[in-house]
């Protein structure tokens, strides 16, 4: 069953296609799936039909960093704070569906949010994976807006206020890393990972491919887009960071799967280091796009090494 959907990025939403996966089958699942953070349309998951959600105000329009809001503004309400529930039973209808897809061993790399990487936790636990650890993908450069408190108390004739909270702001700090859980699929009982790596061809890590710039991986990832990166997706990760993950866990000719593709970085990443790949996408418009990616990679000479998309 699984040639059907080799190395082909389907359009559709991959809880229709999951459960028809070969079981002990895939080697690696990596994705930058959703956040739950009501980024756009494709990232509300959740009923809270708040009027204020994926609207603008005044300050936000011309400003590509924050064309939203990602959230619901008009108090936390009941339903407001069922989000975080119903985005974990989304990450877990889907986990318990790729849980029996991948081999013994295997891991599971999960792109998430800071204040949603929980719910992604608490969803994989739940469907039978083990969290083996939480590495952090550190950025060159980041947004960030923090309104001045003061500003806001000048603005409404309180001079003395404004004069005490000089110097303090209102927001978040500077965002320069995102999390990714890795987790691994439980090995067989009774056995070590040694035996399962013999049986399974997976659970070991290849530290020697992963080496950035001759010193060996940490789980901090400083990984940047190359120039030649075109951006398609507004949460696209750099090919370099996915071919190091792809490269740390998985041997060539071993199987990749994706449910949420994107803009096809996965893809791309996994033919270009020998891998196959299953994805899934359920945006029309980023299925197409990667398609697109994908055929243009496929035209050109490129890198079949780790090293050679290594930053």
């Amino acid at each position: 069953m699984n040639d059907f959907y080799l190395d082909k990025i389907t359009l559709a939403d991959c809880r229709e296609h999951l459960p028809r996966l070969e079981d002990d089958s895939i080697e690696l699942l990596l994705s930058d799936i959703p956040y739950g953070i009501s980024m756009d349309d494709w990232d509300v998951l959740h009923s809270n039909q708040n009027s204020a959600l994926l609207g603008k105000s005044p300050a936000q329009l011309g400003k590509p960093a924050f064309k939203r809001r990602g959230k619901p503004i008009n108090g936390w309400s009941r339903s407001d704070r069922n989000i975080g529930v119903e985005y974990q039973e989304w990450c877990r209808s889907w986990a318990q569906m790729a849980f029996p897809k991948l081999k013994n061993g295997s891991s599971v790399f999960v792109f998430a949010a800071r204040r949603t990487v929980h719910r992604v936790v608490n969803a994989f636990e739940d469907s039978g994976f083990l969290l083996k650890d939480m590495l952090a993908w550190k950025k060159r450069s980041a947004h960030h807006r923090a309104q001045r408190v003061s500003v806001v108390f000048e603005r409404r004739g309180l001079d003395e206020a404004a004069a005490k909270w000089s110097g303090w702001r209102l927001g978040n700090l500077a965002p320069m890393f995102e999390p990714i859980a890795w987790f691994m699929k439980p090995y067989c009982i009774g056995g070590t990972i040694s035996d399962n790596v013999l049986e399974h061809g997976v659970g070991a890590m290849n530290v020697e491919a992963c080496q950035v710039h001759g010193v060996g991986a940490t789980n901090v990832l400083e990984f940047g887009f190359m120039k030649e990166e075109h951006r398609i997706h507004e949460a696209q990760k750099p090919i370099g960071l996915v071919s190091f993950l792809i490269s740390l866990t998985t041997q060539e000719g071993q199987t990749v799967l994706d449910p949420f593709m994107g803009s096809g970085t996965t893809a791309v990443a996994a033919r270009r280091l020998n891998r196959h790949f299953v994805g899934f996408e359920a945006v029309e418009g980023f299925h197409a796009a990667a398609n697109e990616r994908l055929h243009n990679e496929d035209q050109n000479v490129v890198p079949t090494s780790a090293q050679a998309t290594l930053i």
